[in-house]
């Protein structure tokens, strides 16, 4: 029996997300939108890709949610994009919204389903899903780090005209401008950057990192990132119903983890079948500790937002 895996939001993400976790085969895939028509005809036009790229995952697109019964795992990508007029706060609370509905449904029929948040503001929209949820922390994360990581580690191969396969980042915090990417763990071949060019370039490589997002959405005008968040998000998929016990840097819940507690972060995580098995913890400079708890600082501030009735 194939593992089922549900994508919720049909929008240029979660199409993206759905077609990579089925043409990597990593089981069934249910695309779930509130609009008739769009998820059958990306989830047919998907499907009907299969004997060119050669898999069997079943694509099958839905507005209804008991078509998405027994997950395995449940993406969250649906959500709303600041319009002109609309202020931070009104996009905040719209998508408190829209994430409580979708979750509260979804884990109504996959009870047992691990939950991958995409919604923006992402760390504090995986706090809803769990207060929705229900679940255990081990069931609940947000991919972020895997995005931002892998922007920094192709900003690193441009600058010094190697492979990316060779590259290797490692970037902690919030998903956003308070990041914090870690320059001494980034690495080429496992040498250090910091050994491979001046503290200048290291400096640019970190700014056009914490604003890649933003930098896609002002040359798109009309739009935001979904090839890399798409690939980001079939990675996590993979490792947990492939069970592979694979390191990333996911948001994930702390309670104690670098000295915080009730708040998500990004942090490098394991992940295995049942969701986030343990949490990896490196030292930190001080400097890099203020820096992360900067970043979590601003988060809690957002969490502080969700409404009280929300759970």
């Amino acid at each position: 029996m194939r593992n089922r895996i549900t994508v919720i939001g049909a929008g240029h993400v979660g199409e993206t997300v759905a077609f990579n976790c089925a043409r990597l085969e990593l089981g069934d895939v249910i695309l779930l939108d509130i609009l008739e028509g769009i998820p059958q005809g990306k989830a047919l036009d998907s499907f009907e890709s299969s004997p060119i790229f050669g898999f069997d995952s079943q694509v099958l697109g839905t507005n209804d949610y008991a078509d998405t019964a027994n997950s395995d795992v449940v993406v969250m990508t649906a959500g709303l994009a600041r319009k002109p007029g609309m202020s931070r706060d009104d996009l905040f609370y719209k998508n408190v919204e829209i994430v409580e509905a979708c979750i509260r449904s979804a884990t109504a029929v996959s009870p047992d389903a691990v939950i991958i948040m995409v919604t923006n503001p992402l760390d504090a929209m995986c706090e809803v899903a769990r207060r929705v949820s229900g679940f255990p922390r081990e069931r609940v994360i947000g991919m972020a780090g895997i995005l931002d990581s892998a922007r920094m580690r192709s900003f690193i191969a441009l600058e010094l005209g190697v492979s990316v396969e060779n590259t290797h980042a490692f970037v902690l915090g919030g998903h956003g401008d308070t990041m914090v990417p870690l320059a001494r763990f980034s690495t080429v071949a496992g040498v250090p950057i910091t050994k491979l060019m001046t503290e200048e370039r290291v400096q640019a490589i970190i700014e056009r990192t914490r604003k890649g997002g933003g930098e896609i959405v002002s040359l798109l005008k009309t739009g935001s990132a979904y090839y890399a968040p798409g690939l980001a998000v079939a990675e996590m998929v993979e490792a947990i119903v492939k069970n592979k016990h694979k390191i990333l840097p996911c948001a994930a819940y702390l309670e104690g983890e670098y000295g915080m507690t009730d708040t998500f972060v990004g942090v490098p995580i394991q992940l295995g079948r049942k969701g986030m098995e343990k949490i990896v913890e490196i030292e930190l400079t001080d400097e890099e500790k203020a820096a992360l708890e900067s970043s979590a600082a601003a988060v809690r501030e957002l969490i502080a937002m969700i409404p009280a009735t929300v759970g």
